[in-house]
């Protein structure tokens, strides 16, 4: 437990002062989407889900925000349960292309796409069709990992690329006979997504603006405020199980 405990204050050491910068620049990109009328685009496969899911349908996060699952193609499509229950299904070609057909995405979105190791067809394809749609792309991802995937990855994708700080493997932890424990990608990457919702408030408030936040449907009158803020973007923010 102390090891781990060593571990995470490294990691969000690390990304408090070496990520900063990037985190901004992706922060300006939806901010930017956000005031043209564009909705934050999350996509994540595997454990990456919980990150993209940090961002949508939060108490606290930004409202114009949707996450794209490979769950779309069973919700909003017509594939039974059954077709994507594998955890290895994000590495078939041509899944993304079935989730993207399913959302409601405009030209003025902007996409966060999660992924550690940046190299499954889900993911990559995902990213490359928003960017040969015109869209600001960020990736969130461990630079240690992804630079020893071979073929196409996200990272080379991403206009803007935020390094998680996970090492190859994601688990940090090793025991005395090799295993490792432990992961850091999800520790990082949720604190990631809410350092993005904080710089693009920020970005608001200096304009002069309110930023467009939901509060918490457990609260006296929460869900009819939310509804007010959800209303002008219809089925293009689908909260499904968020």
């Amino acid at each position: 437990m102390n090891a781990y405990a060593e571990v995470a204050r490294t990691a969000v050491d690390r990304l408090l002062t070496e990520e900063r910068d990037a985190i901004a620049r992706a922060g300006e990109l939806i901010f930017t989407a956000l005031r043209a009328g564009g909705v934050l685009q999350a996509f994540g496969t595997g454990h990456s889900r919980s990150v993209a899911l940090e961002l949508v349908g939060r108490a606290g996060g930004l409202v114009p925000a949707n996450q794209l699952g490979i769950r779309d193609v069973v919700y909003y499509g017509d594939a039974t349960p059954d077709e994507i229950l594998d955890p290895k299904v994000e590495r078939v070609p041509g899944l993304a292309g079935r989730i993207w057909e399913l959302a409601d995405i405009r030209p003025q979105d902007v996409f966060v796409v999660i992924s550690n190791s940046g190299g499954n067809a889900a993911v990559v394809e995902l990213a490359r069709l928003a960017v040969d749609n015109g869209h600001p792309l960020i990736a969130i991802t461990s630079r240690a990992h992804t630079s020893r995937v071979s073929g196409p990855k996200l990272a080379d994708l991403a206009g803007v690329v935020i390094d998680n700080g996970a090492p190859y493997g994601d688990a940090a932890v090793e025991l005395p006979d090799g295993t490792t424990i432990c992961p850091v990608s999800n520790l990082t990457g949720v604190l990631i997504a809410q350092l993005l919702v904080a710089d693009v408030a920020g970005r608001y408030l200096a304009a002069g603006a309110h930023p467009p936040v939901f509060r918490s449907a457990n609260t006296p009158g929460g869900d009819a405020y939310n509804a007010t803020l959800l209303d002008p973007y219809g089925e293009r923010v689908r909260l499904g199980d968020a």
